[in-house]
């Protein structure tokens, strides 16, 4: 039974090698895009505001700001047109869903950014 239940989580589990986020960290995603047979990688950088499920089923939420219009963004963490994920910025929030930040602009819709020493850095 044992050998069955790893078998299901192994399947289960999405097959990324995405580094470990959550919310409040400012995240550049590298996502493919198909326009008819061009491909082409687009850049979508804004803070996580939200994690959602587990395994094959996760997705997050991306949130920036364009041209003063607020741009939300859902990706499945196991989509295969996900390139690479690169973080920016590690937030400091005390909420795991940020979407208090909807209704604040500017200065208000600042997140503390956690200071990293070099040994956080190289891991």
């Amino acid at each position: 039974m044992s050998l069955l239940l790893d078998y299901v989580k192994q399947q289960l589990t999405p097959k990324t090698n995405h580094p470990k986020f959550k919310a409040g960290d400012t995240v550049t995603v590298h996502y493919k895009i198909k326009e008819g047979d061009k491909e082409r990688v687009q850049q979508f950088t804004g803070v996580v505001i939200q994690r959602k499920n587990e395994r094959a089923t996760a997705a997050f939420t991306v949130r920036k700001m364009s041209n003063g219009v607020g741009v939300e963004r859902i990706f499945p963490v196991a989509s295969p047109f996900i390139e690479k994920i690169e973080i920016a910025k590690v937030g400091v929030v005390r909420r795991a869903k940020l979407f208090y930040l909807r209704d604040r602009t500017g200065k208000a819709a600042r997140i503390r950014e956690k200071i990293l020493n070099n040994d956080e850095v190289q891991a």
